[in-house]
């Protein structure tokens, strides 16, 4: 661990691990914290899943939303693939002096609009204005109550021959955030994938055990999450770059900026691994909905590299590492 926190450590990747691992589970852990998901899953007369999100984004306003719809689909999406029907929600703004009212009225128009698309409820919160230049306008937490219908996603269950589907296109977010910073890179605009996914999963529940985990690869991208899945097992997951569904404006901005659209943000698709004999009928509920209209089946499970995930090429192939580097701060 460095002696001060950098940039580093809220980019999504192995520092951010590092500190998770090192420091909040070491002095804070139990069963439910442990395993260390996007959501706790909690005993009680019915099991429910519980989330909390931080928004930091920059700018808050950015093509295809703003950082109260971001609020709302990430707190959303992240009960959603721990297994849950996400139901209540708590808002906390952190504002900074000077903001305007106007800016805050078409936020929380936002936060209404997409709670009611999802079909959940702003049921607490709280609200905190600090001084001008000490917040860089504004903040916004949210926390995610949900149901338990799927009670068994987890990493854990991956088997050998298992598929790798993607909801969409990658990395779509992340190149947007960065395209609306430096308009002068390419001409138009990138928008964010940014949308709740509870109706998508909800319908991917039905395949029950043959659905082995769900995960939605905001920070850090499609990479680091798969990393995620297969570190310290022996299985590994091999990707045919060929397959992967990725936009020409997002490798544009990119391959411009040097980034790699397996690492940028994605705030509106799922990575699901699913059983091989099930993974068509799988690839056909995500097309059935709007924001599945660009599934793909992206890779496969194997057990040629433990631990590791593989990009296939026509001629080569690469190992991909979690994300190491803030190469995308302030991205959600």
């Amino acid at each position: 661990m460095d002696k001060i926190i950098t940039l580093d450590y809220g980019s999504g990747g192995k520092k951010t691990s590092e500190l998770i691992d090192n420091l909040i589970v070491k002095k804070f852990k139990n069963e439910a914290l442990s395993a260390l998901g996007d959501g706790a899953i909690l005993s009680g007369e019915e099991k429910i899943v519980f989330s909390t999100d931080s928004f930091v984004v920059s700018p808050c306003f950015f093509p295809g939303g703003n950082i109260g719809k971001l609020s709302v689909c990430g707190t959303v999406n992240d009960v959603s693939v721990s297994g849950g029907i996400p139901k209540y929600l708590s808002l906390s703004f952190i504002i900074e002096e000077g903001f305007p009212f106007s800016d805050l009225e078409k936020i929380t128009d936002s936060i209404a609009e997409t709670a009611k698309r999802a079909g959940v409820s702003v049921v607490t919160g709280d609200t905190k204005v600090v001084e001008r230049g000490k917040g860089d306008g504004i903040y916004i937490n949210t926390a995610g109550i949900g149901f338990l219908r799927h009670n068994n996603l987890s990493p854990e269950n991956i088997k050998n021959g298992d598929a790798v589907l993607i909801s969409g296109t990658i990395g779509d977010h992340g190149a947007g955030i960065m395209l609306s910073r430096n308009k002068n890179l390419l001409e138009g605009e990138i928008p964010s994938d940014c949308a709740p996914l509870n109706f998508l999963c909800e319908k991917l529940f039905t395949l029950g055990d043959s659905l082995r985990v769900l995960r939605d690869p905001t920070r850090g991208g499609v990479a680091t999450t798969l990393c995620e899945f297969v570190e310290e097992s022996e299985l590994s997951i091999e990707l045919f770059e060929d397959k992967l569904p990725i936009r020409d404006d997002v490798l544009s901005v990119c391959d411009i900026l040097g980034l790699d659209p397996l690492y940028s943000a994605n705030e509106g698709k799922i990575l699901a691994v699913v059983a091989p004999d099930r993974a068509e009928e799988a690839l056909e509920i995500m097309k059935s909905t709007p924001e599945g209209k660009n599934a793909a089946i992206i890779g496969h499970v194997t057990d040629a590299r433990a631990g590791k995930v593989t990009l296939k090429g026509d001629f080569s192939s690469r190992i991909l590492t979690k994300l190491t580097g803030a190469q995308l701060p302030r991205i959600c």
